[in-house]
């Protein structure tokens, strides 16, 4: 745009030289009459006289700048009370290979709230095995993170009680052989068996296999040492004892787990509890395979708050068939709780400020508006504008942040 001089401000120059002119010829002769000493002195007056008019059309000009400046902007850019902008760029055509629009079209899209949490063993899915009997700890077979199958033995334990046992198992057992060889004594055979089976199912109590007491019966000799085998096939999670140990009865020994299936338990805020509950459908990211999603369905809520987090503890049950998860693996969970009508546009159609989130529809040919939005981020490449942008309005999908760049130069 041209700038141009305020005429009133130029007829007020031209006045004020005009004035110097005729009362410097009027002085000039006087000037010349007086002594050298007083024609130095006038000089120095002149000379400040002259500084300050150069400084007052100095600060006159520079007012003048201000003041087209202003009125430029207040023609190029509005803002009204809800805090919307609008930008007029005439003569200015936007580069579409930078800048490209796409017409704003509501859709269906799931709500969801995030869920931070972490992935455990199952709990169903393993085994905690105990001590059936006192005894003291001779031998461990496997340590923790130690894969065992099904039958492998896993702590070897010295007991007098288990000693004790196989004698009155193999006592009842030789009973049972004598009393058979005689026909007239059937009902004390009778009894005998009921003896030998209680002695057996005592024996697998303790954590004898059927393998072991057949084996009992056809040697006729007793083990040392009852072998505490493995349920299941899994890995060794925790261990609570050492070897040399003296334990009790009941005494928790080692933690089995089955590492294809695994838990996503997180907690949910108590303010989003009436939000919650079974069989909702929640997407599951993980830190470590951030391009792998999940999908799972919740099949736990906790009855209870949490008294230090203040949350609620929900789950889920993964399949880790390929054992590429690990337990403790932090995730980022996605439950959705209902649907909602939304804008989706890219993440490149958003800018933020602080806690603002602003986008910017087209207006007119030349004509743009920055409004603030309402929204949540959909799947980290897209975000969902629920509130701030009309159906069917042209809204900038890329190129935001440089279109950003010219409202906060303007502003």
């Amino acid at each position: 745009m041209k700038k141009h001089l305020n005429p009133k401000l130029i007829e007020h120059i031209k006045t004020f030289v005009k004035l110097v002119q005729h009362k410097l010829g009027a002085v000039s002769k006087a000037y010349w009459e007086l002594s050298p000493e007083k024609r130095y002195r006038i000089r120095l007056a002149l000379f400040a006289f002259g500084i300050l008019v150069l400084g007052f059309i100095a600060g006159r000009l520079t007012t003048v700048h201000r003041i087209i400046k202003t009125e430029q902007q207040e023609k190029e850019i509005v803002v009204d009370r809800s805090g919307i902008i609008s930008l007029s760029m005439p003569g200015i055509n936007l580069n579409p290979e930078i800048y490209r629009f796409e017409k704003a079209i509501l859709q269906k899209v799931p709500e969801e709230i995030k869920v931070p949490g972490r992935l455990v063993f199952n709990a169903e899915k393993g085994k905690l095995l105990s001590a059936r009997v006192s005894g003291r700890v001779e031998r461990i077979f496997s340590f923790e993170g130690a894969s065992i199958d099904v039958g492998s033995p896993v702590i070897e334990l010295y007991s007098p009680e288990f000693n004790s046992a196989q004698q009155e198992f193999l006592l009842t057992h030789q009973t049972v052989k004598i009393l058979t060889q005689n026909s007239s004594l059937t009902n004390l055979l009778a009894d005998a068996k009921i003896t030998q089976d209680a002695a057996a199912n005592r024996l697998r109590n303790l954590g004898f296999a059927d393998s072991d007491i057949l084996s009992l019966e056809r040697s006729g000799k007793t083990s040392p040492n009852l072998l505490m085998r493995s349920p299941l096939k899994g890995v060794v999670v925790k261990r609570n004892v050492e070897p040399g140990a003296i334990v009790g009865s009941g005494e928790p020994l080692v933690f089995l787990a089955d590492p294809k299936a695994l838990w996503f338990t997180g907690n949910v805020f108590e303010q989003d509890a009436r939000l919650i509950e079974r069989g909702q459908r929640m997407r599951i990211h993980l830190e470590a395979y951030p391009d792998r999603e999940i999908i799972v369905q919740v099949n736990y809520v906790s009855p209870t708050v949490d008294a230090q987090s203040r949350g609620i503890m929900i789950r889920a049950d993964i399949n880790n068939t390929d054992g590429s998860l690990r337990p403790d693996m932090y995730a980022n969970a996605k439950l959705q709780i209902g649907t909602t009508q939304a804008i989706v546009v890219p993440q490149t159609a958003i800018v933020r400020d602080k806690e603002a989130i602003y986008a910017f529809v087209r207006t007119g040919p030349e004509n743009y508006r920055r409004i603030i939005v309402k929204g949540f981020d959909f799947d980290g490449k897209r975000f969902a504008i629920t509130d701030g942008i009309e159906p069917n309005t042209e809204i900038l999908v890329k190129g935001a942040v440089l279109l950003n760049e010219r409202f906060t130069k303007q502003e």
